[in-house]
């Protein structure tokens, strides 16, 4: 296992790193990596062939920030989902939810995958950009290699992004060849894996590949729930029709089941008693104490441990116990792609056309925050790019393009929320059309200027209904709190005709309920809101840069490159509009091979300074009604330095190191909440009864989201030669520095530093015919949680944790 690890280094005057292959060892993802490890050791340090700057080159002549993961590393590391790509990219943070990946990438991301906010961070799927984070998996088999792009994506990438991009690319087919692999895991938590591939000539100029996989394992969680059941299918098609015309057509399927991605109980605020709300600014958290669960991380919310824990808890707002938290949750979600990749070689250049259509069908029940979210989502988008390549014409190269993007979200929601609950009802669309160009002026032959621009326009409309419920206790103890201990809770039901009480007609009155002779005892309240939206953003992103080859294995780079990151709309009263976001990224980078190819040294400085940020949370809008909303909340700048090395000690002895310094600050970071109680957060409060939105919030100064100051990633491999056989030891570790996981800036979600150990043992041939490998993953056992959340209204404190210490054997077999 080859997990690369960058050695931090600032040296001044040294352009630094724009990308680093990051855990490659090979290029072919159904070769072992002892495999590579073998020719490396005959010719050096391998290369991979990356196409991150929409061209086949070396990733050490990328200059861009870059980092690159190859197919091998991913199988050993048993990566089947992205939510653990992170563990090899330390520039990379990923939060699975219960809903999907919270990507971020230094800083920049989001805290949310619902339909109405657009990525920070583009995943592309085999040249294809997805829209949805929800559609994220499904997709880590048979994969020719990931690439992670740092910073903003503003000149050749299908959308905007201000963070980066994860490019993941499959194997393709290879013509004339018949080949094949299949690799099978066994391991604890009833760990069952498999994938494989088969490639089959159609004559000397084409062939076809059939991949698949499956991942099988039981729940990390007392519970059940943090299971894993994937299947996936992907066929492929590549034909050279004539020597200059060769098209690819691919197909692709998966399939998310089971339980899905959960939380623990943490502990829970509650609001301190007697305490005056103050004008501020005064830390939200001196409004509420903090009580710990006393339950372990692995416990879940749906253990009889923690319903019982719940279940002893009283809801304020009611004055009446909590109730055991149900229906169990599940996932039956279906994703559905079709893509082809024309290219056309002329006499001028080559013409690249990549239509695409996917689709998703989402139905599922998560317990989120320990709240229900009940969910029936159809996802439907196509695109189309061309890009023509023109052949050098004096100094110059030129590349021009075009982009066209349509996406349709319908989106049938139920969120449950204790007193409170919404059935949501919105559809939204998104076209986007751009324009963009290169030129890359060869000065010299070692000397190259680039400039690249791109005009953008995205267009989106938003048609949303909901109605809600409340119960609103109106009885009151001899304290003036709330005292309706018989009061329903509401139930997690797909829609308020399935409620178990009466319940008002649209536009009718407040239903009361009476417990004893007198005044209503608590109020049955419907609320009907709908909102139609419309909004157009237009924007001409650029990136400049120079590149020196200083030696022959020694490229040197600056650049500044920009991108934003559409508006767009909320669906809560007195937030329905957010405005675009902005990056602009300044980098310098040097790429170094050295010591007769068997040293790698690369090197980056960044500083980006980050405008208008964008960011999504749950609060309550100004009809006090709980709604999910983004904001513009300021600005940020985020520096550091990365350095990446490897170095082949012996022909059988590879070590490496990756280190990246992360200064990332909230420079200024504001937004608003609406009335009710002070909200829960870390940061500064401010009120001011005579604004509809009374509380301000400030968390200037604090540390950006998932920006750890420090993430070292080390690695060694041993390659023991036996005759006609080897053994390959392998181990690698990461550490991570104290970081902020939650949105909210809470004491409970700050991170101290941690460390995360995985070794592994291979037997096989030596060349690569066939292996068996043992394995275990998180050596340390710690649980560590990714991801804090509160409840809306119950104000409980979930995190989603690691996966626990796993072990088990892996076999492989190629033909």
């Amino acid at each position: 296992m080859k997990i690369t690890t960058r050695l931090l280094a600032s040296t001044a005057g040294l352009a630094i790193l724009a990308g680093a292959p990051g855990a490659a060892l090979a290029q072919d993802a159904a070769q072992p990596a002892v495999d590579q490890a073998a020719s490396d050791a005959q010719k050096g340090l391998g290369e991979i062939i990356v196409t991150a700057q929409r061209r086949a080159e070396s990733s050490q002549r990328a200059a861009v920030p870059l980092e690159v993961i190859d197919g091998n590393a991913l199988a050993n590391a048993g990566i089947t989902q992205s939510g653990r790509l992170n563990e090899l990219a330390p520039a990379l943070s990923i939060e699975p939810s219960s809903t999907g990946n919270l990507i971020f990438l230094r800083g920049v991301g989001n805290f949310t995958v619902v339909p109405t906010s657009d990525p920070a961070v583009a995943f592309n799927y085999d040249g294809v950009y997805v829209g949805r984070p929800t559609s994220t998996t499904g997709v880590f088999y048979d994969l020719q290699r990931v690439e992670i792009l740092k910073g903003p994506q503003g000149t050749l990438y299908g959308r905007n992004a201000t963070g980066g991009a994860i490019n993941i690319l499959p194997v393709q087919p290879r013509l004339g060849e018949t080949s094949g692999y299949i690799s099978a895991t066994y391991g604890s938590y009833k760990t069952i894996n498999a994938d494989g591939a088969i490639n089959v000539p159609l004559g000397e100029h084409g062939a076809v590949r059939l991949s698949a996989s499956t991942s099988n394992h039981d729940g990390y969680l007392k519970d059940g729930a943090e299971d894993e059941k994937t299947t996936a299918l992907r066929f492929q098609m590549k034909v050279e029709l004539t020597p200059n015309l060769t098209i690819r057509t691919s197909i692709d399927y998966a399939h998310n089941g089971g339980v899905g991605t959960s939380v623990s109980y943490y502990g829970r605020y509650t609001l301190k008693p007697g305490v005056a709300i103050s004008a501020g600014p005064v830390a939200g958290t001196s409004y509420y104490n903090f009580t710990p669960s006393g339950l372990g991380p692995d416990e879940g919310v749906y253990s009889p441990a923690s319903q019982a824990y719940r279940q002893g808890l009283t809801f304020g707002a009611l004055g009446a116990k909590f109730d055991a938290l149900a229906p169990y949750p599940f996932q039956n979600n279906n994703f559905y792609g079709a893509n082809a990749e024309i290219a056309l070689k002329t006499g001028a250049g080559t013409l690249t056309v990549i239509p695409a259509y996917r689709f998703a069908r989402l139905d599922y029940t998560s317990d989120a925050a320990a709240f229900i979210y009940r969910a029936r989502e159809s996802d439907d988008q196509y695109s189309l790019e061309a890009r023509f390549q023109a052949q050098r014409f004096s100094l110059f190269d030129a590349m021009i393009g075009g982009y066209y993007y349509h996406e349709t979200i319908r989106n049938l929601a139920a969120l449950s929320l204790s007193n409170t609950s919404n059935y949501l009802d919105q559809t939204l669309t998104t076209k986007s059309t751009a324009a963009f160009a290169r030129l890359v002026a060869n000065v010299t032959d070692r000397f190259r200027v680039v400039g690249g621009v791109r005009y953008t326009k995205d267009d989106k409309g938003f048609n949303f209904s909901a109605v809600g419920a409340v119960i609103n206790c109106v009885a009151r103890n001899a304290f003036g709190a709330p005292n309706c201990p018989t009061a329903p809770l509401i139930p997690g039901v797909q829609n308020a005709s399935q409620l178990p009480f009466p319940f008002p007609a649209a536009g009718g009155a407040p239903i009361p309920v009476f417990t004893t002779r007198g005044p209503p005892n608590y109020l049955i309240i419907r609320t009907d809101t709908a909102f139609t939206n419309a909004r157009s953003n237009s924007k001409t992103t650029y990136r400049g840069a120079v590149e020196y080859d200083v030696l022959p294995q020694s490229l040197a780079y600056a650049s500044v490159e920009t991108g934003f990151r559409a508006g767009g709309f909320s669906a809560a009263t007195g937030f329905l509009n957010y405005q675009p976001e902005y990056l602009i990224a300044y980098t310098i980078g040097l790429k170094n091979r050295f010591l007769g190819n068997r040293a790698q040294l690369n090197l980056e400085g960044f500083v980006w300074d980050y405008t208008n940020q964008q960011i999504n949370h749950v609060g309550l809008d100004l009809n006090g009604r709980t709604a999910n909303y983004t904001q513009n909340v300021g600005k940020s700048r985020i520096k550091g330095v990365e350095a990446e090395g490897r170095f082949l000690v012996t022909p059988t002895t590879l070590v490496s190191a990756d280190v990246q310094y992360l200064d990332a600050k909230q420079l200024q970071f504001s937004y608003t909440a609406g009335p009710g109680n002070p909200p829960l957060t870390g940061c500064n409060v401010s009120f001011n009864a005579a604004n509809a939105s009374p509380y301000t919030i400030d968390c200037a100064g604090q540390q950006s989201y998932n920006s750890p100051k420090w993430t070292i990633n080390l690695a060694g491999q041993q390659t023991i030669p036996l005759g006609d056989y080897h053994l390959v030891l392998d181990v690698d570790t990461q550490f991570k520095g104290t970081r902020n996981v939650g949105f909210a800036y809470l004491p409970e979600q700050i991170i101290l530093g941690t460390w995360r150990t995985n070794a592994q043992v291979e037997f096989g041939r030596a060349d690569g015919r066939w292996s068996i490998a043992g394995y275990v993953r998180n050596i340390e056992n710690h649980r560590v949680p990714i991801y804090d959340s509160t409840h809306p209204t119950a104000s409980f404190l979930v995190a989603t944790t690691t996966a626990p210490r796993t072990y088990g054997i892996r076999a492989r077999y190629k033909f």
